[in-house]
């Protein structure tokens, strides 16, 4: 059984420490639902509240009558609109044994029966907010409040999505949900609203919350509704029968009206029979979370029955019939401390946030990506500002925007370098990234050795040490120079013996035969990697063709689009000196087994080429997860995608509705848990080896 860490709970030693924290949780539940920005993270405030509950729950007698505990939305009154049902909080589980036990108190409210049946949907991370349609016609929109009354935002008709301002049926019916933002709409978001002047926003659903909020904006932000109940009682809607429907089925109804829902997502509403299918069901939402395109911070287990649900009843602040299974969060606040600026092997610098360490995602993050200056200076931030920092999956943390409510005065600006921080020469500050004037020159070692790692030419034994003596005694200037390096230079090196030298010789003269890919992915152009490198390779089959091509035609490129394009072509251009080295040093400049594309203007099963034969994976799209075995242990990722390539297959970084297989070896994760929802074919590493056995090196 797999156990979620439950947050730590707030000690509270007495009275006074009782109504600080009561305080406290009071204003940080003003600050998300009155102003739509949270000072506390989820965990914190989780863990304040924990606190307070289990003090209420030793003294019953001295419960304060403003507990943020016995309250919805912490019990802050946003707006006069009366809600025609009051909208509940939900109750918090962090561990399978928690769920465990809630179950039980469930049955035991049934009078010792078992619930007929569970639905299990996802914990949306955004803003609850009642739709009213009248002959399907949307009227009204409110925010939930403090369940009893909210706020009319009404204003925001039309510019949301999944809230058409017309049904498929003219029913009468008020929806309930949930307001977020996808990472596109949070982008746009901020664009527009630093475009404006305003400073970004901390995190999406801060940007959902001030967004649904705002009146009378010089302009407007998209943002997504997905559905999650609706008043089914017949003084509420004009829709027979929705009274006689199972959660699970009004959800799918709902979708039929024409309203957003997680109906076809991933992570779908989904009956459960029993309660080892729920935890199974909620645990593979959590391995689905980081690659889904809105935010959860946990699944919500509901009885499905509404004779269940009835039956079970509400209490002052919660449903006894649903709660709600907390993930770990994706997401802290913590301290800006400082900023560094780091030189990449192409020369951009790049900022990186150094950060009071805080455990986000069972990992402590100490550094966290700040993208660009152009970013530092839209995100307004300063150090010491308190900063909300997301870090989902693998995914390298990022700041996403400072909790300006909580500045004391006491920040500062951020220094922004005057020169490069590596050689102190001039910057270029014509593009977002600024970059050393001089370019690669500035990051000279850093350009060779990622030229010569496992990605690229993978020459072995030529480690960092070897490669700066190589440039400090002008034997190389670039990563072409190493095909023309003779046995007798490298016997100058320091404690470079013979049998050192000819090894590394022979790795040297392996490196001239990689396949093109390879190759263009050791030029270290902007923009790319290896996936791009191997894509870019197997689309022009050779480095002239590539060279040739202008912006237009590397767009045709599955992944470069009109900003990557351009840049590709001025990369090309600066690094022509070094392609010419490796044409005249005889370093292979084409991809084997090449099938020119189809003509633009081919006729629908006109084939782009003639292939030797029936490639097994012809025009297949590939996920490669885990680590393999078998005749495929020793393969890289990037031989993987390399192999994929030569069978007919594109090689993808990530599943979706459109991958066809997915390779699982050991270890595979919230990959293999995708394909398995979106029923794509999986096979272990041995089995693929068989299907594409002709083709291995």
């Amino acid at each position: 059984m797999t156990t979620t860490p439950t947050p730590s709970t707030a000690a509270l030693v007495d009275e006074a420490a009782y109504l600080e924290a009561v305080v406290q949780a009071r204003a940080a539940a003003d600050a998300y639902y009155g102003l739509g920005e949270s000072t506390l993270d989820d965990e914190t405030y989780d863990r304040l509240l924990r606190g307070i509950t289990a003090w209420e729950v030793e003294h019953p007698n001295q419960v304060a009558a403003d507990s943020p505990s016995r309250q919805v939305g912490g019990g802050i009154t946003t707006g006069e609109v009366e809600h025609a049902q009051r909208m509940l909080s939900l109750g918090n589980v962090f561990t399978d044994e928690e769920l465990t036990a809630w179950a039980a108190s469930l049955q035991r409210r049934l009078g010792g029966r078992a619930v007929t049946a569970w639905a299990v949907e996802p914990k949306l991370d955004g803003v609850a907010l009642a739709a009213r349609y009248e002959d399907g016609t949307l009227v009204q929109l409110v925010t939930r409040g403090d369940g009893t009354t909210g706020e009319d935002v009404s204003h925001a008709i039309g510019h949301i999505t999944g809230l058409p301002k017309a049904l498929t049926e003219p029913v009468t019916i008020e929806v309930r949900g949930e307001v977020l933002m996808t990472e596109a709409q949070f982008a746009a978001a901020n664009e527009a609203r630093t475009a404006h002047g305003g400073a970004v926003f901390a995190n999406r659903r801060n940007a959902s919350s001030g967004s649904l909020r705002a009146k009378d904006r010089a302009y407007q932000v998209k943002q997504t509704f997905l559905a999650y109940d609706a008043l089914t009682a017949a003084e509420h809607t004009s829709d027979p029968g929705l009274a006689d429907l199972t959660h699970t089925q009004l959800i799918d109804h709902l979708a039929a009206l024409g309203l957003g829902t997680t109906a076809g997502t991933p992570v779908a509403t989904l009956a459960c029979a029993t309660l080892d299918e729920v935890l199974a069901r909620i645990h593979h939402i959590g391995e689905l979370r980081a690659n889904l395109d809105f935010e959860l911070d946990g699944a919500v287990i509901k009885a499905d029955n509404r004779a269940d649900q009835r039956e079970a009843g509400v209490g002052s602040r919660t449903p006894h019939w649903a709660t709600a299974f907390k993930f770990p969060a994706a997401q802290k606040i913590t301290v800006l401390r400082d900023v560094d600026w780091n030189v990449g092997r192409t020369g951009v610098i790049a900022p990186r946030a150094i950060l009071e360490p805080v455990s986000v995602g069972g990992t402590t993050i100490t550094y966290a990506t700040l993208h660009n200056p152009a970013d530092v200076t839209r995100r307004d931030l300063k150090i010491g500002d308190h900063v909300t920092v997301h870090r989902a999956g693998e995914v390298i943390p990022r700041v996403e925007g400072a909790v300006t409510t909580l500045r004391t005065g006491e920040e500062q600006p951020i220094v922004f370098p005057e020169f490069c921080p590596r050689c102190g020469g001039d910057i270029d500050r014509s593009q977002e990234r600024w970059r050393c004037a001089r370019g690669r020159a500035c990051g000279q070692v850093e350009s060779i050795r990622y030229a010569v790692a496992r990605d690229a030419l993978d020459i072995d034994g030529l480690g960092e040490k070897i490669v700066v003596q190589l440039v400090e005694r002008d034997l190389i200037e670039d990563f072409a120079d190493l095909f023309t390096l003779t046995r007798d230079q490298l016997l100058t090196l320091d404690r470079m013996g013979e049998k050192s030298a000819d090894n590394l010789m022979s790795a040297i003269a392996a490196a001239r035969n990689k396949p093109l890919n390879r190759v263009f992915c050791a030029l270290g152009i902007l923009g790319t990697g290896r996936s791009m490198s191997l894509r870019i390779a197997t689309y022009f089959g050779s480095v002239q063709a590539i060279q040739d091509a202008d912006a237009a035609a590397l767009e045709q490129v599955d992944g470069i689009g009109g900003e990557k394009a351009p840049v590709i072509v001025a990369e090309l251009v600066e690094l022509a000196p070094v392609i010419a080295k490796l044409r005249a040093a005889g370093v292979n400049l084409n991809q084997p087994g090449w099938v020119p594309p189809a003509p633009a203007d081919a006729e629908p099963g006109q084939e782009a080429g003639e292939a030797d034969d029936d490639l097994p994976l012809d025009g297949m799209a590939v996920v490669v997860t885990g680590a393999m075995t078998g005749p495929l242990a020793a393969y890289s990722r990037t031989e993987m995608n390399e192999l994929i390539a030569r069978a007919g297959g594109k090689a993808s970084s990530g599943v979706s509705a459109k991958t066809n297989l997915v390779v699982a070896g050991a270890k595979a994760g919230s990959k293999l848990a995708k394909a398995e929802s979106f029923g794509v074919e999986v096979i272990t590493p041995d089995a693929f080896a068989q299907r594409i056995n002709g083709y291995l090196a």
